[in-house]
């Protein structure tokens, strides 16, 4: 399941040094680093180019929080040549994509996020990207204080009465390693989950079997296999009351940075948790790599796109 054959690795050393010198930078400028609180589908889930549309208005606002020119890098320069990174220049300040490219449908616009449709297009499989240039979840701006919370915008945007909502009875979010997937935009996939992967994250909480606090989330009791489209994977499993936090600030401070893993090669599916009677209130976070013994560096097995 891995279509970038030639994607870039980043050592551990190096994100933790690019880390350190960003939150010195971010000190100087008043913003205060914070310290703990995404192969495609073969049905294509990393989402090319959308049908031809008209961009609307630009995003409200100013522009979002960016990366630092000294970390282009890693997470990317204004110019490269990325085709979900041109659907963002499209929607946001209606550069046209490079042929063959064609124009995306921009269905939600910010300052700091454009919501555009996955592949396959469905009711179920849209794509949360920032209007900034960041490649994916190695950008070490990420584990800052410095960008908005992805994640709640995402959950913000799928839930039922959202802008965007996933018509399905269950939603996931999620986004790939490095190494598993297509493009280098960042992009949080909002689809569907099935109602087996619902019952498993609930069965796991009657009993006890998750981490119900972010320091636990690393601790082997809390890892546990759950049923996907590629069979069972083992994935590493905290519960949230809400998504305030920043996840990606969570993963690395609480499981990367303590077992000595690399940011890029980590999965992130964030699961609503949904009752009968709707959303309960609370969030299964699910995280895993390939260290995991049927670990998974894919949220493709869990979502459902088509």
């Amino acid at each position: 399941m891995n279509d970038q054959q030639n994607a870039k690795e980043v050592p551990r050393r190096q994100f933790v040094a690019l880390s350190g010198a960003l939150g010195a930078a971010t000190v100087l400028t008043g913003a205060v680093a914070m310290g703990g609180g995404t192969a495609a589908a073969a049905s294509g889930a990393d989402a090319g180019p959308g049908p031809d549309s008209c961009p609307t208005t630009p995003p409200p606002g100013g522009t979002g929080s960016c990366p630092p020119a000294s970390l282009q890098s890693v997470c990317g320069r204004p110019t490269d040549n990325d085709p979900l990174w041109h659907d963002v220049q499209y929607c946001t300040s209606g550069i046209v994509p490079p042929p063959p490219q064609t124009k995306p449908d921009c269905l939600k616009m910010t300052a700091n996020y454009v919501v555009l449709h996955g592949k396959p297009e469905t009711t179920h499989n849209y794509l949360l990207l920032p209007t900034c240039r960041v490649t994916g979840i190695e950008c070490p701006f990420l584990v800052t204080s410095g960008p908005p919370n992805y994640w709640h915008e995402a959950w913000e945007n799928a839930r039922s009465g959202g802008d965007v909502p996933v018509q399905y009875p269950n939603i996931g979010l999620g986004i790939n390693s490095q190494n598993a997937r297509r493009f280098d935009q960042l992009h949080i996939h909002m689809a569907g989950v099935r109602a087996s992967t619902q019952r498993r994250l609930q069965e796991l909480e009657s009993q006890g079997r998750m981490a119900t606090s972010p320091a636990q989330w690393a601790n082997p009791a809390n890892q546990a296999a759950v049923t996907g489209s590629a069979g069972d994977r083992v994935y590493r499993v905290l519960r949230l009351p809400n998504l305030r936090d920043n996840l990606f600030n969570l993963l690395y401070t609480n499981v990367v940075r303590p077992g000595s893993l690399n940011m890029a090669d980590q999965t992130i599916i964030v699961v609503p948790k949904i009752t009968a009677t709707g959303f309960a209130g609370a969030f299964y976070v699910l995280n895993s790599d390939t260290s995991i013994h049927d670990g998974t560096s894919t949220c493709d097995y869990l979502l459902v796109y088509s």
